[in-house]
């Protein structure tokens, strides 16, 4: 008679498949495998803020569950060097402190991150390539090479006790990439033959039709604008992790003896340790510094910057508001945007657009210019995919709702069975037993950390609603010094930043001063209650505001309290909303 298993051997043969983000959106990817007492990880991505999240630097997943079960923790796997896949990590490694591995590319931009952001944390880096094949606890993990547009991407083939996880991480089949660097078929149909439990794949371009084009056509496109305008200074805007595309500038730009100037930080980074290490190849001679550029007559050089999606403080944004200090740009400069828009960015990069114009510069932005080609593969390409994996069940990744939904109708179109797919979203928890289909089975916390300079906080801080409402409505201070007796001693003081005001702007403000003077007489002569006498401002202030000009600005009070033989400033700001 076998024994029956207790609950903690059953737990060990359990393997977890868990998104904490990249499910659902564009951004923030990371995901977990699970098996017993050891977790690895695939990826720790940002995203960047939309217009909802004034001020915010970028967001990164919510990693509670992991802080929780720090000590399964033994190593996060990065897939490729963009920022939706190594953003968030200058946040999170200090947290976890395991050890990272990636190319030798993508542990370069990894490394300049926590330089620039983090300097004080020394990071375990474990250097890995493709083909390699090495073992993390219960997982041993093939590394298999991608065409994706950053060199040195890799796909995951990923064995564990109860089946082969396939993560594709971002790829498409391109023939002829720029780096002469093609997807690995050979390696993706021997996994397959192998026997796959689980695909997870890119769903990026699910809803595209055919096949994305080759990287090279954007080789074409340069040519016919570099020619079509051949006496302009020509400013190029592309991702600085976008080394292919950079690459494919640099060898038009030396066609047309053009020499060139890199501008932004992140790019010239970039460019430098890609240069080190092989991946981009461009003579010293074609470079010249940023500084010099005024050497040059316009049909000589050629600026490649940052900027591509509207960056506040980026090259081109300075650019296109004329406070560079470097680059004025006018009717004697075409910028070439050569990236497509991620979601959300949209209004800051048609700002950007216009406000170029409006300088009068030339720009080509449109998709009939064939400007930009994406990395990800499209619906023929997936399918081919799926074809050569071959796996047992199937979970979209990597997309928004719609992309995964149009990726699991691929799948079945492949012949996967629908009851064999699974649609999940951050945080779930997909489980496999032995001899028993896989099952959703509760959720971990998941979610988004919004991140402001060195400081982190929730999606649902009072500090954005804070913001919202300054943004919309404006503030209004009101400063008053009194005894501690609650007399006052000097004019109570008024400072509006952002409040429309009426045209009857003095009759508002001398009610406004007067409501303010009388909300003090009224708690004056008894002891001092500095919280209710700010709450009596607010709102004696907010009914003068509401009834005068339907007004809902922000209100802070400020309270200087002077009190027998000595001076103390118990002065707060004071913040409330309505």
């Amino acid at each position: 008679m076998k024994r029956k298993k207790n609950s903690s051997e059953q737990n060990k043969d359990r393997l977890n498949f868990i998104a904490l983000g990249g499910l659902g959106e564009i951004g923030k990817n990371m995901y977990l495998l699970e098996y017993g007492d050891e977790i690895i990880v695939i990826d720790s991505g940002m995203k960047f803020p939309d217009s909802e999240l004034p001020g915010i630097d970028y967001i990164v997943p919510d990693i509670s569950y992991l802080e929780a079960n720090k000590d399964k923790l033994l190593a996060i796997i990065i897939t490729h060097g963009h920022e939706d896949h190594i953003g968030g990590l200058p946040y999170i490694l200090p947290r976890l402190d395991v050890p990272v591995y990636g190319t030798k590319l993508t542990l370069g931009f990894i490394k300049n991150k926590f330089i620039d952001d983090v300097p004080f944390y020394k990071p375990k880096y474990c250097e890995i390539e493709a083909g390699d094949v090495i073992e993390i606890g219960a997982f041993t993990i093939r590394f298999i090479a991608v065409a994706h547009s950053i060199p040195e991407g890799v796909a995951l083939s990923i064995e564990t006790p109860l089946g082969r996880v396939f993560h594709t991480g971002d790829f498409k089949l391109d023939s002829t990439p720029v780096d002469g660097r093609v997807t690995d078929f050979g390696a993706f149909a021997e996994e397959g033959d192998k026997g796959v439990l689980l695909l997870c794949s890119d769903s990026t371009n699910a809803e595209r039709s055919g096949f994305t084009p080759s990287e090279r056509v954007i080789s074409g496109t340069l040519d016919q604008l570099f020619r079509t305008y051949k006496n302009k200074r020509i400013i190029v805007s592309s991702f600085a992790s976008n080394i292919h595309r950079i690459q494919q500038v640099a060898d038009v730009a030396s066609k047309f003896n053009r020499r060139i100037a890199f501008l932004g930080r992140s790019m010239i980074k970039n460019v430098e340790l890609s240069r080190e290490m092989g991946c981009l190849k461009i003579d010293s001679k074609l470079i010249t510094l940023i500084d010099d550029i005024s050497k040059y007559s316009d049909n000589s050089i050629v600026i490649i910057t940052t900027g591509s999606q509207g960056e506040p403080f980026s090259g081109l944004v300075t650019m296109s508001k004329g406070e560079n200090k470097l680059v004025t740009v006018g009717d004697h400069d075409v910028v070439f945007l050569l990236a497509s828009v991620i979601p959300g960015n949209e209004k800051m990069v048609n700002n950007t657009i216009n406000r170029l114009f409006a300088q009068g510069c030339e720009v080509v932005y449109e998709k009939e210019r064939q400007i930009h080609v994406s990395g990800h593969a499209s619906a023929e390409e997936l399918k081919i995919i799926m074809n050569l994996i071959k796996p047992q069940y199937f979970v979209p990744i990597h997309g928004e709702y719609k992309h995964m939904v149009r990726h699991s109708q691929l799948a079945q179109d492949v012949g996967i069975s629908p009851k064999n797919i699974f649609l999940i979203g951050n945080g779930d928890i997909l489980t496999f037993t032995r001899n028993a289909p896989p099952k959703k089975q509760g959720r971990v916390q998941s979610g988004a950390v919004i991140i402001d300079g060195q400081a982190a906080g929730s999606i649902r801080s009072e500090v954005l609603k804070e913001r919202r409402d300054i943004a919309e409505d404006g503030v209004l201070v009101v400063a008053a010094s009194v005894d501690d007796r609650g007399n006052l001693l000097a004019p109570v003081a008024i400072e509006t930043q952002g409040v429309f005001i009426s045209d009857d702007s003095k009759s508002v403000f001398n009610e406004l001063y007067a409501a303010a003077e009388y909300a003090i007489q009224e708690l004056s002569g008894k002891k001092l209650n500095v919280e209710a006498l700010k709450r009596t401002l607010k709102a004696r202030v907010r009914d003068i505001l509401r009834k005068r000009n339907s007004s809902f600005a922000v209100v802070l009070p400020v309270i200087s309290v002077k009190r027998s033989g000595y001076y103390d400033d118990t002065s707060t700001y004071e913040k409330d909303f309505f």
